[in-house]
């Protein structure tokens, strides 16, 4: 017994002090801050650009940085936007410079936006899944760089779900901005290394090229389970619901509720006609967070997710929507138009309709996959899983 404790605390001590090791690519200034000092520069940020217990803005502008916009993508610069809710242009308040949404009727920075800029500064925590739209801002952004002539920085940060791949590919008939390029739900790849996948797969309009610079993470690797140490949104609140939201967010796309409106959103899935359980819930309206949530003010039977196994997973936890689909009890479709997008294939849903299992429905994309993996292996900056 007493080696099996001595063993734990050696792995967890081990952890720690990896962990403490790292550094996001916003800290490692010297191998960015004397190139951007002396440049009128753009920064694509929101509420997760935290260099330690300082904002990126903050940071560089004590730092002698010349900040002339800030563009912000869904949720907004302090992250209280609700998904899928237009963010409007606005003004810093702490430090005067002009907010450019990205996220409403414009998605993409025009070419006035563009003026008097000479570098942009990419910094969002992501999650490494497809349908997660600051991979997309990142897109619109680094195209409207490269037909400005403007270069564009990514500063690294780990993906939490960066030690797998799976899913679904991609279809490209169902391009939108929750899925912008042919890879599968679950990529496995940083923000830089999706970046530079980007550039090198020529995914930009008419194969333009942006001037690409990046900043790689200092002690990370894909094998590592990385914890934000900020909620990248408002219905993202903690590891579970991360690991979670690559299976539950194909719900996104169905009757049921994921759990928004809720104090623990993607983490259980339900609905007034699911089959009845032990566990319940009732959406509500949350500011900032879920204003109208599915079967707002409804009570949902459902399956609460709180307590699943999540440092157990190392593919796409299908069973979990296969089973949703299951109990579903009511009358109404289940799918709705959504899912084709959200999936990224018409597949899934035939699939799923038909009765397969998780491991024939994975089986199906399996060599989908080993082609996106050969495409991802040459964009790769980080030792893999």
């Amino acid at each position: 017994m007493m080696k099996i404790v001595q063993l734990i605390l050696g792995m967890l001590i081990t952890y720690s002090v990896c962990y403490s090791q790292l550094r996001v690519g916003a800290e490692c200034t010297e191998d960015y801050l004397d190139q951007i000092q002396g440049k009128k520069v753009a920064v694509v940020a929101n509420h997760t650009s935290m260099v330690k217990n300082e904002h990126l803005v903050d940071m560089l502008i004590r730092n002698k940085v010349t900040i002339v916009k800030i563009f912000t993508p869904e949720h907004g610069f302090r992250g209280k936007a609700d998904a899928g809710e237009a963010v409007t242009n606005s003004v810093d308040p702490k430090t005067n410079i002009p907010i450019i949404s990205l996220y409403g009727d414009k998605k993409k920075p025009s070419v006035a936006d563009m003026q008097g800029i000479e570098i942009v500064v990419f910094d969002m925590q992501d999650v490494g899944a497809r349908f997660y739209t600051y991979i997309s801002t990142m897109h619109n952004v680094m195209e409207a760089c490269a037909e400005n002539g403007i270069d564009f920085w990514v500063l690294d940060r780990p993906n939490p779900n960066g030690f797998y791949v799976d899913g679904p590919v991609l279809n490209m008939q169902y391009k939108s901005f929750i899925g912008m390029h042919p890879v599968p739900i679950v990529h496995g790849m940083t923000v830089a290394e999706y970046a530079r996948m980007i550039q090198g797969e020529k995914w930009l309009a008419g194969g333009i090229q942006c001037k690409l610079h990046y900043v790689m993470c200092d002690g990370y690797t894909h094998k590592m389970k990385y914890i934000p140490p900020i909620a990248p949104s408002p219905n993202l609140p903690n590891i579970t619901s991360i690991y979670l939201y690559p299976v539950l967010c194909l719900t996104e796309g169905t009757v049921l509720s994921c759990g928004r409106g809720t104090d623990f959103p993607f983490q259980v899935v339900g609905h007034p006609k699911y089959k009845q359980t032990q566990f319940s819930f009732t959406p509500r309206s949350i500011e900032g967070a879920s204003k109208n949530p599915p079967h707002k003010n409804v009570l949902c039977y459902g399956t609460d997710l709180r307590k699943y196994p999540v440092n157990t997973i190392t593919q796409l936890p299908l069973d979990i929507f296969i089973d949703a689909y299951k109990n579903y009890n009511g009358t109404e479709p289940f799918f709705t138009p959504f899912f084709l997008k959200v999936a990224g294939t018409a597949e899934l849903q035939k699939q799923i309709e038909q009765g397969m299992t998780a491991q024939q429905i994975r089986n199906s994309w399996k060599q989908d996959l080993e082609t996106f993996m050969k495409i991802r292996k040459k964009y790769l900056l980080y030792a893999d899983f």
